[in-house]
């Protein structure tokens, strides 16, 4: 099971995120605990200073924007 953190204020293109995370993990048959962080102090400590960002297993992969699906494959992947 992977660790998924979506950083943002609740936004449409947070929740877009969201939405994208969770279908590739459909996609590629990998269980996901995704958590969303909309705490600004959380958010900034973890280092995102443009959301939605996105943390896989601890690791800040991506920040600002929507991410794009090969992106997001490669990261649920590894």
């Amino acid at each position: 099971m992977k660790t998924v953190k979506i950083y943002g204020p609740g936004c449409k293109r947070c929740e877009a995120t969201e939405a994208m995370v969770r279908e590739a993990g459909e996609k590629l048959g990998i269980e996901l605990d995704v958590e969303k962080v909309t705490d600004a102090r959380s958010i900034a400590m973890a280092g995102v200073m443009s959301t939605p960002g996105i943390s896989v297993d601890g690791k800040l992969v991506h920040a600002g924007g929507l991410p794009d699906e090969a992106s997001l494959t490669n990261w649920l992947s590894a």
